[in-house]
């Protein structure tokens, strides 16, 4: 079995030409470290076999641990529905994963769409690494969603699932006839354990994507959309786990954290919506 690194090389030199240079823009060949531009901005395959395209430090609030619990719910099965649907719609000739995290989305659509070419980013390098375990031969790296490195109309499929949008740069690298493919939490999203976190915050426990949804209906002419809503019976040994998947427990009270170790969840309601826009030939 190859390195991570020389993997991550291997990819590079049979894909090189789907990246550009996010300093300069200039298109990008193989080097024997990674890849390089026309005007020598090179960029190294680290160790772990990833490349860090961000051009400046961006915070990010996510760290290893909960990357982690993320990707133990996403392999119990948490988002199997919402993988087969976006498996019957996806065109895997080359997809691209915005927002990756460590990778598990885009590993199980490999499995179930016979993904061609796959390349997940993140600002966040705790979770790049963590994705260079998944078992698949996709290529993952850091990135700025601002200045993505990769090269015009250099994609067929863009998955943006639960992650934040910047519909100019995508419009950029989807090719003619190619689609978005953006999730969305529905109001019900993971309802019990907002209440269970925020009994008491009524704002909290409510959430509302219509602006994003808006904003995804002005981007694209042709919208295809899906309401995905199901209870999810939480495997046991994974009931700390949904607690430490997302950002809701952030502004949760220790004494709220304790109660629900002592007391977990066992069910919880998967609400979400599918957008896709196809951007026209």
């Amino acid at each position: 079995m190859l390195k991570k690194i020389d993997r991550a090389k291997l990819f590079l030199q049979q894909e090189a030409t789907r990246f550009r240079c996010p300093l300069c823009h200039e298109t990008m060949a193989t080097s024997e470290s990674g890849v390089v531009c026309g005007n020598g901005h090179r960029f190294d395959v680290s160790k772990k076999g990833t490349i860090h395209f961000l051009t400046k430090p961006i915070a990010s609030d996510y760290d290893q641990h909960l990357f982690e619990a993320r990707g133990r719910m996403i392999e119990s099965g948490m988002y199997l529905p919402l993988v087969e649907l976006m498996a019957q719609k996806i065109d895997p000739s080359c997809v691209l994963d915005i927002g990756c995290g460590e990778g598990s989305f885009l590993a199980q659509l490999t499995q179930q769409a016979n993904i061609k070419v796959g390349v997940g980013f993140d600002i966040a390098k705790e979770g790049v690494y963590l994705a260079t375990n998944q078992a698949t031969d996709s290529f993952w790296c850091t990135a700025d969603l601002t200045n993505l490195p990769f090269a015009d109309h250099s994609f067929t499929t863009l998955l943006n699932i639960f992650s934040p949008s910047n519909y100019q740069e995508f419009d950029r690298v989807l090719q003619p006839g190619g689609q978005l493919i953006k999730v969305v939490p529905g109001p019900l999203y993971l309802n019990e354990l907002r209440k269970a976190f925020y009994p008491d915050d009524e704002k909290k426990q409510h959430y509302s994507n219509e602006r994003v949804v808006e904003k995804f209906e002005q981007a694209f002419e042709q919208v295809e959309k899906h309401h995905l809503t199901y209870v999810f019976d939480i495997p046991t040994a994974r009931q700390f786990d949904i607690l430490e998947m997302s950002p809701l427990e952030w502004g949760a009270s220790e004494e709220r954290k304790k109660a629900l170790q002592h007391a977990p969840l066992t069910k919880v309601t998967i609400d979400l919506e599918i957008l896709i826009g196809k951007k026209s030939k």
